[in-house]
């Protein structure tokens, strides 16, 4: 049995409240960090309208550890760049203000400084093995703190609604497409 938090000596509620402000304020300040110092580039990458160069090095590592049991080995190259597509439509349609909020979810991950500390991959995402993907995504869905508990959610939502939303998906989950009409 594990014991709750407030059975737990070391980890108090005020306790948890204070370093999940303290991570809350770390984040805020690390992307605003990363947005005024020219980091994080606003201009889109080759061939897409939303998605940075920066977000595609770390969404190439993520989406293919997402779509592991969807897809097989051989359309994993195609999938993911048709989801990266999809995906790029999507956040294209996005309001301003939740398009930002994405962007600073990624500009988190893909910045070294907090990369490290907040997901446990130290080096690129590009050297990052699927396992320590896995790890990263199990740690954020699993957190007590609810900040990385709603990166994992947004990220898992992105991905797959990029994914479902494309018709070589359908086949997978059983689908048989929208009906003639």
């Amino acid at each position: 049995m594990h014991p709750s938090l407030s059975e737990t000596p070391a980890l108090s509620r005020r306790g948890l409240l204070k370093f999940s402000l303290g991570a809350s304020a770390f984040l805020a300040t690390a992307g605003l960090g990363a947005s005024l110092s020219g980091c994080s580039s606003s201009a889109p990458a080759s061939g897409f309208t939303a998605l940075r160069s920066s977000d595609l090095l770390f969404l190439r590592a993520l989406v293919p550890v997402m779509l592991d049991g969807a897809v097989t080995a051989a359309n994993m190259p195609e999938a993911v760049e048709g989801t990266l597509k999809s995906l790029d439509y999507n956040l294209d349609h996005l309001s301003p203000e939740m398009l930002k909020l994405t962007r600073q979810l990624f500009d988190v991950l893909g910045m070294a400084v907090t990369r490290g500390p907040l997901t446990g991959i130290w080096g690129s995402w590009e050297n990052a093995s699927a396992e320590d993907i896995r790890r990263f995504l199990d740690r954020w869905e699993n957190s007590s703190l609810s900040l990385l508990r709603m990166g994992h959610s947004s990220l898992l939502q992105l991905v797959m609604m990029a994914w479902y939303g494309r018709k070589e998906s359908w086949a997978h989950c059983g689908y048989p497409g929208p009906p003639a009409v």
